[in-house]
C-alpha cells in the first residue's frame, strides 16, 4: 500500500504532464496566430503601398498632360498673335506688341508653375501616406513570442515540487510521520533493544 503523499505526488506529476502538453499546444497556437497577424498586416501594407503608388503615378501623368496641353495652347496663341501682328502691314513688333507677347509667356509660366506646385503638394501628401501605411503596419503587427518548452517544463516541475513539499509540510504540521521516519524509528528502537540484550 502506498502512502497518501506518494499518491498525491503521482497525481500531481500526471496533472503537471497534462498541463505541460496543453500549455505547449497553447503556446504553439498563439505563436501561429501572431505569425498570421503579422503576415496579414504585411499584405495589407503592400496593397496600400501599391494603391498609393498607382494614385501618384496617375496624378503625375495627369499633371504632365495638363502641362503639355497648356504649353501647346500657349504656343498656338502666341503663333496666332505673331502671325496677326506680322500681317498688319509688315510692321515690326512694337513695344506694346512685345508687352502683349510677354503677357502670353507670363500666363503660360503661371499655369505651369501652378501645375508644378500642385504636383509638389501631391507628392508631399504621397510621402505622408507612405509613412501612415508603415505606421499602420507596425500597429497591426504583434510581437512574436515563440513557444518556450523549457520554461514551461521548469514551471510544471516547480509546481510538482511545490505540491510535494506542501504535502510534507502539512504532514509535519499534523504530527504524522513519513514512512522513512517510521522505519528510522523502528530501526533505532531495534538497536536499543539489541544493545540492551547484549549489555545484560
Amino acid at each position: 500500500m502506498c502512502s497518501p503523499t506518494i499518491a498525491l505526488t503521482v497525481a500531481s506529476v500526471a496533472s503537471a504532464g497534462l498541463q505541460y502538453k496543453q500549455g505547449k499546444a497553447q503556446q504553439k497556437a498563439q505563436y501561429a496566430q501572431q505569425v498570421r497577424q503579422n503576415e496579414l498586416a504585411r499584405k495589407n501594407a503592400v496593397a496600400r503601398y501599391a494603391s498609393a503608388q498607382l494614385k501618384i503615378r496617375q496624378e503625375l501623368k495627369k499633371s504632365a498632360q495638363s502641362d503639355l496641353a497648356g504649353t501647346l495652347k500657349a504656343r498656338k496663341a502666341r503663333a496666332t498673335y505673331i502671325a496677326g501682328a506680322g500681317d498688319a502691314g509688315g510692321l515690326a513688333i512694337s513695344g506694346s506688341t512685345n508687352a502683349l507677347l510677354a503677357n502670353y509667356y507670363r500666363t503660360e509660366g503661371k499655369f505651369r508653375n501652378a501645375i508644378r506646385n500642385n504636383m509638389d503638394i501631391n507628392i508631399s501628401q504621397f510621402e505622408r501616406n507612405l509613412e501612415a501605411i508603415q505606421f499602420g503596419q507596425e500597429s497591426q503587427s504583434t510581437y512574436l513570442t515563440p513557444p518556450n518548452s523549457k520554461l514551461l517544463f521548469a514551471t510544471q516541475a516547480l509546481n510538482v515540487a511545490n505540491t510535494y513539499y506542501s504535502l510534507k509540510f502539512q504532514q509535519q504540521q499534523a504530527g504524522l510521520m513519513t514512512g522513512a521516519e517510521k522505519t528510522d524509528q523502528t530501526d533505532s528502537v531495534g538497536n536499543v533493544t539489541q544493545s540492551t540484550y547484549y549489555d545484560i
